[in-house]
């Protein structure tokens, strides 16, 4: 017999205290329960570990997006993650929702010493330094690279690693070094494409980004956001492009699948990227 499961109405901001939370789990335990969701019951940890990175992606495209209603939106999806891996965390025997939020509670008031104890702060750089302090003595025998997480996206965590080494000396004394490091990389890329070893041009390849990701930091640039800047500008221009090619064609050429395929010429669309650029200018 199938139930119904009432879902909490909507608040005033005023009264909100979190109560909805428990609904969330109540929820999850319903569908992860004998007679509920076939899919979810089949669930682990690693099988959800994709969701949780799209799902953050999406809350910052949200965020980059100004939209209040899509970021509570998405923010939702995230929630959903943390519940439903906390289920699977109480399925197992291991954890269950309230452990990680009295877990993060019992942080926050750690690191907060300004608020919740005797610990004067002039500035939110004083907060900082507080925090950086109470981490590193929790912390005190954590290897210096172990703090970044292996699952942040390359160019990050890359910046991340080069500025965590650089506290303790373990950099180029100027930009001028990072900058003539990144040559000498692309001349070991131009050596491994020559010998045509895909695996040793994967190497090299590895070792010019992340001597261009030490080059940035340098020069107080974060190449993580760089490249997002160029991959949405990229992405503005090809819409113009395809929006042309739309007008002009109809359409792509499309393959015997109905995939788009080659066909229009690449003076063309050329010509359309370049007026992309103009309307940018």
């Amino acid at each position: 017999m199938a139930r119904s499961f009432a879902v909490p109405a909507p608040l005033p901001l005023d009264e909100q205290r979190g109560q909805t939370f428990v609904a969330l789990v109540e929820l999850m335990q319903r569908l992860l329960a004998p007679d509920g969701c076939p899919w979810d019951r089949e669930q682990d940890f690693r099988s959800l570990r994709k969701y949780v990175l799209e799902e953050a992606c999406e809350v910052m495209d949200a965020i980059d997006d100004g939209d209040p209603k899509e970021l509570a939106d998405e923010l939702g999806d995230l929630a959903l993650q943390i519940v439903f891996l906390s289920e699977l965390g109480r399925r197992e025997g291991s954890f269950g929702p309230d452990d990680p939020i009295r877990a993060i509670c019992e942080k926050l008031v750690r690191r907060h010493p300004h608020v919740f104890g005797d610990a004067v702060v002039a500035n939110a750089g004083d907060v900082v330094t507080n925090w950086d302090a109470i981490k590193r003595r929790e912390k005190q025998n954590r290897p210096l690279l172990d703090g970044v997480p292996r699952a942040l996206p390359a160019l990050e965590r890359a910046a991340q690693l080069s500025e965590k080494v650089s506290r303790v000396g373990f950099d180029w004394p100027n930009a001028e070094g990072s900058r003539e490091k990144v040559q000498e990389e692309l001349g070991e890329l131009d050596e491994a494409v020559r010998g045509g070893d895909r695996t040793r041009i994967q190497a090299e390849l590895g070792d010019v980004l992340f001597a261009l990701v030490n080059f940035a930091r340098h020069h107080g640039v974060n190449a993580e956001e760089a490249l997002r800047g160029t991959t949405i500008e990229f992405s503005r221009r090809f819409s113009h492009v395809e929006e042309r090619v739309r007008a002009a064609h109809g359409d792509w050429p499309r393959d015997d699948k109905g995939k788009p395929t080659r066909g229009v010429s690449l003076d063309e669309m050329d010509g359309y990227w370049s007026d992309a650029k103009g309307q940018r200018r």
